[in-house]
């Protein structure tokens, strides 16, 4: 199966998320206080600067240099260093846990989705709705639709929504999603302020 995400809205860096599920992982992981694209363009960047994206290859780099590399410019995200270590800390548990393949989260012993978005729930940096919006990505987008996925998946797996990653297909998408935030943010707020 080929397939074209654009989550980072570039081409290469799109191409890597679309091949590679340990990039696609780590994208979603880094999607946290920055824009989407500057995140999902993260795994592309660390590709560009060590000559690969390997998990066995991340979690065994020094600590220090990999922090360097992670902190060069353009930096993969806006707190590198300790964006550094949570990568390296979500490599370690895919070789420790997966034998170093990242599908293997959803496809090793044929989980279905509530086994699925426990073992996402449980990675490092990965949050209840971190993992729902990442089981969502995956079923929308990726083809991994085991049982029970949009269920498992809350209000982030129903179909023909807006509100997260695993809705952004091109840049009209993108933007639909970035205006149910917005709106969502500012109705929390009032929310807040009654």
């Amino acid at each position: 199966m080929s397939l074209n995400l654009c989550l980072a809205q570039e081409p290469k860096a799109d191409h890597l998320l679309s091949e590679d599920p340990f990039a696609l992982l780590t994208g979603m992981l880094l999607d946290q206080q920055i824009p989407m694209e500057v995140a999902f363009s993260g795994p592309k960047k660390i590709d560009d600067r060590i000559g690969g994206f390997d998990a066995r290859v991340i979690a065994d780099y020094n600590p220090a240099e990999f922090a360097a590399l992670c902190s060069q410019t353009p930096a993969i995200h806006r707190f590198p260093g300790s964006m550094a270590k949570r990568v390296q800390a979500l490599a370690q548990v895919i070789v420790d846990e997966y034998g170093g393949d990242a599908a293997a989260l959803w496809t090793a012993g044929d989980p279905d989705g509530p086994d699925v978005f426990r073992r996402l729930k449980a990675l490092p940096g990965f949050g209840e709705q971190k993992a729902k919006i990442f089981l969502a990505l995956l079923g929308k987008q990726y083809g991994v639709t085991p049982k029970g996925w949009r269920a498992a998946a809350g209000d982030y797996g129903k179909a023909g929504t807006h509100m997260s990653v695993a809705d952004v297909t091109d840049a009209g998408s993108l933007t639909k999603v970035r205006t149910y935030k917005k709106e969502a943010k500012a109705a929390a707020k009032a929310a807040r302020l009654e």
